[in-house]
């Protein structure tokens, strides 16, 4: 099985400084699960306790009702992920063909619905704008994002995605109770708007995992700063993709895991 954390290279930025540094993320791969040989969702998730997430995913989604119809499952990696064979009770295949449906649009998880790891762990189609921002800017924009959230300071339960100029200040800000929601509306409304796509960036404040790193780079946007951890695939796609990523925007502190150039220290 692959690892559930790795280590990688960053750049650290600590009241003005810029310090390489290594640090520990965890990771996520595409797991693919089978139900009777039927292709039923893809999902992104740490590669530890498959077995149980099987189980907790087909009793949570009502497609088996109880530990006994689950009669076997099965492990097997595959190109860019891990395929779940699982095999059920023939009383419940009719059940998940009327429910695969069900799964997409769900906050929880961006690739619900996904029916192959190939359309999960997908390239980006096109390059994302070229920008370089101040470390300073990054402190403005988490701290304008956090003004911006109307509906969690009401409700205390979803997530912001903003875009915010190059010197930090906020002009767009969508809010849902999941990250990828958050993110999909914060692209569509750039993308009605004609947004200019090298006089910004996104922030985000939420973890920053492939799947957000994915939209944001699909979408053409050059960085993405996030309050939280990025994992390892989230990473590499951002190095690859030509994409800045930006970790744990908290005050004056961030972490910068690709293409450190973008980003400008005091000193």
């Amino acid at each position: 099985m692959p690892p559930t954390s790795s280590r990688v290279s960053a750049v650290a930025l600590r009241d003005g400084a810029a310090t390489a540094k290594e640090e520990c993320v965890a990771e996520e791969v595409a797991v693919a699960l089978e139900v009777n040989g039927i292709a039923h969702a893809v999902m992104l998730a740490t590669p530890a306790d498959l077995e149980d997430f099987a189980l907790g995913f087909l009793l949570s989604e009502a497609i088996i009702d109880a530990r006994a119809d689950l009669l076997d499952v099965e492990f097997a990696s595959v190109e860019s992920g891990i395929a779940l064979r699982a095999t059920v009770a023939q009383r419940c295949v009719h059940r998940l063909k009327e429910r695969r449906r069900a799964l997409a649009g769900r906050t929880g998880c961006g690739l619900c619905g996904t029916e192959s790891i190939a359309e999960a762990v997908r390239p980006i189609r096109g390059d994302v704008a070229g920008i370089v921002v101040e470390a300073a800017a990054l402190e403005r924009a988490m701290r304008s994002l956090h003004d911006g959230q109307t509906l969690q300071r009401l409700t205390g339960a979803t997530h912001a995605a903003a875009w915010i100029t190059l010197d930090g200040e906020l002009v767009t800000v969508r809010e849902d109770v999941g990250r990828h929601n958050a993110l999909d509306k914060l692209i569509g409304a750039l993308s009605r708007s004609g947004a200019d796509l090298a006089a910004g960036f996104v922030a985000v404040t939420s973890r920053a995992s492939y799947e957000m790193v994915h939209k944001t780079a699909s979408a053409g946007i050059g960085l993405l700063a996030a309050i939280s951890a990025p994992t390892g695939l989230a990473i590499r796609m951002a190095e690859s993709a030509g994409l800045t990523l930006v970790g744990f925007v908290r005050g004056a502190n961030a972490t910068v895991y690709s293409h450190p150039q973008a980003v400008r220290a005091a000193r």
